[in-house]
């Protein structure tokens, strides 16, 4: 059992409900079940595509004895590529039975115009957290991860979890969507600085590897720094108040000394201890985002 809990990396899963509780926690009256669901259907789309990360990595190569990451169940002979295999076929079942009972507990079993139209935007989802690294033709090997990641995690994390609150749309949920995905993308960036070089050997050309160093880090002041903005500009008409000024204050500080740290460190282990801190702090700008907006 131990060796199935680290495949799937819980570690990731707080990153992965950034997105619902942002979306969820900006409707005044959320409705628990459909958070309850979609927070379930999140956390088992995560944990799917890092089974997919474990066998993709281990079949083309990226997992090898000197990566410096966190081991590889399948990499390390725990669980064989066979049995991984048949796990993402399990875990995207459950996706799927956990994404239908989300919808139809948001539209009703009535509306199935809108229910098929939701669900093959879920099976976009899982076709995407597995074709990451598993596959043929994995996209994050030719440094696509990123636009992914700001997609699902934020555009139809909080874009998503905000319409099935509602039924409804309002543009200005696209600043914080934004916002939201960009961190997630950071933590991404942070990986991929950390792999630079054991990618390099792997022929993973992610973004990070195709922009270089420092480069890859001036991308990652970019992206958090475009993340603050994004809040700066959703919260900023609400009203002038104390409280808006210290947490953009206060997260500005955090963003703003990781990017120093990122610099300092440069690429290798001692990025790594960066991925928690930024997934906690993405986590906590959530849930004081649903509270002031």
């Amino acid at each position: 059992m131990k060796h199935w809990i680290a495949a799937a990396r819980l570690r990731t899963l707080p990153l992965a409900a950034s997105s619902i509780i942002t979306g969820s926690f900006l409707v005044p009256k959320p409705d628990w079940m459909i958070f309850g669901l979609a927070l379930l259907t999140t956390f088992l789309l995560q944990v799917l595509s890092n089974f997919a990360n474990d066998y993709g990595d281990h079949v083309h190569g990226a997992d090898h004895a000197g990566r410096v990451g966190p081991g590889r169940q399948v990499q390390q002979g725990t669980i064989s590529a066979q049995v991984m295999k048949k796990a993402m076929i399990l875990m995207a079942a459950a996706c799927l039975i956990s994404g239908l009972a989300l919808l139809l507990i948001a539209f009703g079993p009535v509306q199935w115009l809108s229910i098929l139209g939701w669900t093959g935007l879920g099976m976009l989802c899982i076709t995407a957290a597995i074709t990451y690294t598993a596959g043929k033709n994995p996209y994050g090997y030719k440094g696509f991860g990123d636009l992914a990641v700001l997609i699902f995690f934020g555009w139809v994390g909080v874009g998503g979890s905000y319409f099935l609150q509602t039924r409804a749309w309002d543009w200005t949920i696209m600043l914080p969507a934004t916002a939201m995905g960009l961190l997630s993308v950071g933590v991404l960036n942070l990986n991929n600085i950390r792999d630079m070089e054991s990618d390099r050997k792997a022929g993973k050309l992610s973004l990070a590897l195709r922009l270089g160093w420092p480069w890859a880090g001036h991308y990652h002041a970019a992206l958090l720094g475009t993340a603050w903005v994004m809040l700066l500009a959703f919260l900023w008409p609400q009203s002038i108040s104390i409280q808006y000024l210290l947490f953009l204050g206060l997260l500005g500080m955090l963003l703003g000394f990781q990017v120093w740290q990122v610099y300092k460190t440069r690429p290798g282990q001692g990025i790594d201890p960066f991925l928690k801190r930024l997934a906690l702090t993405a986590l906590g700008t959530s849930l004081l985002v649903g509270g002031l907006g």
